[in-house]
């Protein structure tokens, strides 16, 4: 074989010539910005928690420094209030996603969390105060709060209490509060596109009820329901409408000077006309000169059932104040107040334990005879931090689910 065909047969081939490749251009990561949980909500919900426990135990020292001795409203307002505020800012997400009924389901799911909550926070109650009547030798918490009825008509009582129609004294806040979640879902929807009018159906609602004198009744008993859903839906719309601007950076209400001028006179008359008896005493006399002339009783009466005017303006009044506050934010976030956080952010639990120990301590109160401000400051106090402590042990669980389990 010729020399040039065996090089031929034995050259090896040249590899392709390499071309440039273009640059791949990789986009830079987009800052996730996670939005800060805002402690005001808790904290505040925090204290109306601790007030509601006090002032379930009533005859206390403490009783003197719970805000109903300040003002016309009490903690129950805020509570509601807050509720529909967390509601919007819990829910408003799943309900914009499809299909709808999946975010329907959720709200609908806590609603029935708080029935199931409230029996057994009824059935608990009813066990202290039948112990306190059997052991303890004292009826009187059996003699009021609709605790009668369990004598006078036992079988009324067990067909209402779970249809939700005989509701117990100091038992009967979280049927109003599953009521409106039962409505949350179309609340929600209907803020997010049409805030104005929402807000003007809920007032209309809440004027048409309140001078028709309209409530859910307490079958097969007498009588209404203490915490009107058809009235207290108000404080729960105004509460989402709030939440629904919170979300999206901006405020419900504007700040406007007089308004904020208009808001602390209000606060600071009902504070005198609690504490000044002379100014009471007018002010009383020019009520019944109002009744006299024919006036409802919704703008000048203090009725809990149907948040009546001065209950409703003094409320609204506290809430845009402490809404203007620079400092609040701050305040809120420190650590002296970081407990009441902690009650905030675990309502219901910590609300169910200081409902049944209120009943413990006014059992323990009956008992004993004579009150004593060592008991008061030791019951008190203790279960305040039972409460904290019941908070703290959801918190760990909570931070526990959260955590992966390590393999290996």
């Amino acid at each position: 074989m010729p020399d040039a065909a065996r090089r031929a047969l034995t050259a090896r081939p040249r590899p392709a010539p390499v071309l440039p490749q273009p640059a791949v251009v990789r986009p830079s990561p987009v800052p996730v910005q996670i939005r800060r949980r805002d402690s005001r909500i808790d904290v505040l919900r925090g204290i109306a928690l601790v007030m509601i426990f006090v002032n379930h135990v009533p005859g206390t020292v403490f009783e003197l420094v719970t805000s109903r001795n300040f003002g016309f409203s009490d903690a129950a307002e805020g509570f509601v209030f807050i509720s529909g505020l967390s509601a919007f800012l819990a829910y408003a997400g799943g309900l914009s996603a499809r299909p709808l009924w999946a975010g329907v389901r959720r709200i609908w799911k806590r609603a029935w969390t708080l029935y199931l909550v409230h029996l057994m926070v009824t059935f608990w109650a009813v066990a202290i105060v039948a112990a306190t009547l059997r052991y303890g030798g004292s009826g009187a918490l059996f003699e009021k709060d609709n605790f009668q009825f369990l004598v006078s008509d036992p079988i009324g009582v067990l067909i209402g209490l779970p249809l939700l129609g005989h509701q117990f004294g100091y038992v009967n806040i979280l049927p109003l509060y599953a009521v409106l979640l039962l409505a949350a879902p179309a609340l929600i929807l209907s803020a997010g596109r049409w805030p104005r009018a929402t807000l003007a159906g809920s007032v209309a609602l809440w004027a048409g009820v309140g001078f028709a004198h309209v409530d859910l009744p307490n079958l097969p008993l007498q009588g209404g329901w203490f915490f009107n859903p058809l009235a207290w839906q108000m404080l729960f719309v105004l509460g989402i409408l709030t939440g629904a601007a919170l979300k999206r950076g901006a405020r419900f209400v504007p700040v406007n000077r007089w308004l904020v001028a208009a808001a602390a006179a209000y606060l600071l008359l009902s504070l005198v006309w609690l504490k000044w008896p002379a100014l009471q005493d007018r002010g009383n006399a020019a009520l019944g000169w109002l009744a006299a002339q024919g006036a409802p009783n919704l703008v000048r009466d203090f009725d809990k059932t149907y948040v009546s005017v001065p209950r409703l303006l003094h409320f609204l009044s506290l809430a845009y104040v402490l809404s203007v506050l620079p400092w609040l934010r701050d305040l809120c976030d420190s650590r002296p107040l970081a407990p009441l956080a902690l009650l905030g952010r675990h309502a219901l639990p910590v609300f169910a334990l200081g409902t049944i120990l209120s009943f413990a301590v006014r059992a323990a109160k009956e008992i004993a005879g004579a009150p004593t401000l060592a008991l008061d400051v030791l019951m008190i106090s203790g279960g305040i931090a039972a409460m904290i402590g019941f908070a703290a042990l959801f918190d760990l669980s909570r931070r526990a689910a959260t955590v992966p389990a390590r393999v290996g």
